[in-house]
């Protein structure tokens, strides 16, 4: 019995391999997004130990009015440090969602050869069937025919 062959087999497998680049890419900026909102946790837990620290230094009973203001100028700081995080961390998931439409658009190529391979296997083995059908009836009719 001849196998079936798939013509477009190096293609599907070229795609596969496409999809599965673009999914490693896309667990790459997953990762680093991954990261990027550790590191605003972060600068969020600096922030609330810092205004905790500038309280205590309210409610001490003795006012250092130095401390105080590196507490102010540090917490103004760590505000900018969480705006700049957040427009970092609002970037990449803009790029993750290019990506996650990447591999979308990937998978549906793959899917597409994939039930195209599909369709044209059981044709195949459907026009074998229909063959092997035909020669038992071609043998069956000669032996009929000679007895």
């Amino acid at each position: 019995m001849k196998r079936f062959r798939f013509r477009l087999q190096v293609v599907l497998d070229m795609r596969e391999q496409e999809l599965e680049q673009r999914q490693m890419e896309m667990a790459k900026i997953v990762a680093v997004l991954n990261q990027q909102e550790a590191k605003l946790k972060e600068i969020y837990d600096i922030q609330d130990r810092n205004s905790k620290e500038l309280e205590d230094l309210y409610n001490s009973d003795n006012l250092d009015l130095v401390q105080i203001e590196g507490h102010k100028a540090f917490g103004i700081r760590l505000t900018v440090d969480i705006k700049n995080q957040q427009r970092i961390i609002d970037n990449t998931r803009a790029i993750l969602k290019r990506k996650q439409e990447e591999v979308l658009e990937a998978h549906k190529k793959v899917e597409t050869l994939k039930k195209l391979k599909e369709k044209q296997e059981k044709e195949f083995y459907k026009e074998f069937y229909l063959a092997e059908i035909k020669e038992v009836d071609d043998i069956t009719s000669a032996r009929f025919n000679v007895g």
